[in-house]
């Protein structure tokens, strides 16, 4: 299965930085459970996945060149070595392009064009939640998490995850 190579070259990229792998994971999971919730289809969820494993890729490199792994530096360098990845692995280029522009924009929530990127943007958000100091303001917590999670299985598990406790 081709998930599987992308998931290799995902770990060798971030050999180095554990923590790297261990949060595409947990995103790729939350992604799956949204997607069930959801009922998307086998095409899509093959997509998703594979935005959900490549989405951070650009941060090694981020790191190497600029000496930071922020937002927009990630979105720069994401694309190109996402795009090389799935070239190497034989995807299809319109499932390449529709990769990269997700990443490229993956912490851009304006720019979300689809239910692929939402889903994403929510797994994505879902790892992440767990490390903003909104979590200490319940009201705010809840208005964010109304704000932000657009599918209903992602909203449940954000506030199943966040709100119960």
């Amino acid at each position: 299965m081709s998930r599987d190579k992308v998931i290799a070259k995902m770990k060798e990229i971030f050999r180095e930085v554990p923590y790297g792998i261990d949060h595409t994971l947990n995103v790729l999971q939350d992604a799956a459970l949204i997607m069930e919730g959801e009922g998307i289809e086998a095409a899509e969820r093959e997509l998703i996945s594979v935005v959900a494993i490549l989405h951070d890729i650009g941060a090694v490199e981020a790191q190497r060149k600029y000496g930071s792994m922020e937002a927009m530096y990630q979105e720069k360098e994401g694309p190109p070595i996402a795009r090389r990845i799935l070239e190497e692995l034989h995807y299809d280029s319109r499932f390449i392009e529709r990769v990269c522009f997700i990443i490229s924009f993956h912490h851009t929530p304006a720019k979300i064009d689809g239910l692929d990127f939402q889903i994403q943007w929510e797994a994505d958000l879902l790892a992440n939640l767990a490390y903003m100091d909104i979590r200490n303001d319940k009201e705010q917590l809840r208005q964010y998490i109304e704000e932000q999670f657009k599918t209903a299985t992602g909203k449940a598990l954000a506030l199943e995850r966040f709100m119960q406790k």
